[in-house]
């Protein structure tokens, strides 16, 4: 999608449907997802909104901010490996506190995890988008419960390590390709589906710059792209820094893929991605 498009205001509570996230999408700019990690062990954020207090202001301040969804997560899958495992009992005792609270801000609420009982859960208590980090690859359920319900899917490109040999690019493809089979035998409709490479997720550092140079080879499939580069390790691997001090690695990152056609962004720094994607639609505007 062009740069060349102001950041119009979230959308308000009537939003929040199932059918949200495809009028936001018309609204032909780059969407903002900000991210609410209610985990002890995720990468950047880890513990700092797990009380659901503090969780509920940080979703609210994110709203204020800017943010267009809301990706709430209760289940570290921290892309460099050492994330914890929980089961669905944990998950669910941390996303039960937050998610009502969440939902009433009024946007539409993603829920990410990988495990479809809890997905299940969350689409029963105001979320409206699943984001599947194994891109319906890993719970069989999971598909299935897309399709009964008719809510988009974030398809998520990940694998189990890093291999340095292989063409990343190719991977992502075929991956996508494995998931679009079993979305389409589930009965998930292909306007429901939007499809992430996974920057970090089983990749080296190069491989997911590499990703992000060639983010318009995803393009193939007519489907909207998600790229989250937030804080990512590989902005490390340019400039060494603590996930922290990211923000302008992150920023770079998001605007090069919005200028390749990135649908939605996803971050941790929502007022200064708006306000990136804002300076940038404008410069872009005035040629």
């Amino acid at each position: 999608m062009a740069l060349a498009r102001t950041h119009d205001s979230p959308a308000g509570p009537a939003d929040a449907t199932p059918d949200a996230l495809a009028s936001l999408l018309k609204l032909g700019r780059p969407l903002v997802m900000g991210i609410l990690n209610v985990t002890p062990d995720s990468f950047s954020d880890g513990g700092r909104f797990i009380n659901p207090a503090a969780a509920i202001a940080h979703a609210a301040e994110m709203a204020q901010q800017g943010a267009d969804i809301l990706d709430i997560g209760a289940e570290s899958t921290r892309p460099y490996g050492g994330a914890k495992p929980v089961g669905a009992d944990e998950e669910l005792a941390r996303l039960a506190p937050v998610l009502p609270g969440a939902a009433r801000l009024g946007l539409p609420i993603s829920i990410d995890t990988i495990k479809s009982s809890v997905a299940r859960f969350a689409l029963d208590h105001g979320a409206t988008i699943v984001n599947d980090v194994w891109g319906l690859q890993r719970d069989a359920d999971m598909a299935p419960l897309v399709a009964e319900r008719g809510v988009p899917v974030i398809v998520m490109h990940n694998r189990d390590s890093a291999d340095a040999s292989i063409d990343i690019v190719a991977d992502v493809i075929a991956f996508f390709g494995r998931s679009l089979e079993i979305a389409d035998h589930a009965g998930i409709a292909r306007d429901k589906i939007v499809f992430d490479p996974g920057i970090g997720f089983g990749k080296t550092p190069e491989q997911s710059i590499l990703c992000l140079a060639r983010l318009a080879e995803f393009k193939r499939f007519g489907l909207p792209l998600l790229i989250g580069a937030s804080r990512k390790r590989f902005i490390n691997s340019v400039t060494p820094s603590a996930p922290a001090d990211r923000i302008g690695g992150s920023i770079a990152s998001h605007l090069l893929a919005a200028a390749s056609g990135a649908a939605i962004i996803r971050a941790h720094d929502v007022k200064e991605t708006v306000q990136a994607l804002r300076v940038a639609a404008a410069i872009e505007a005035a040629r």
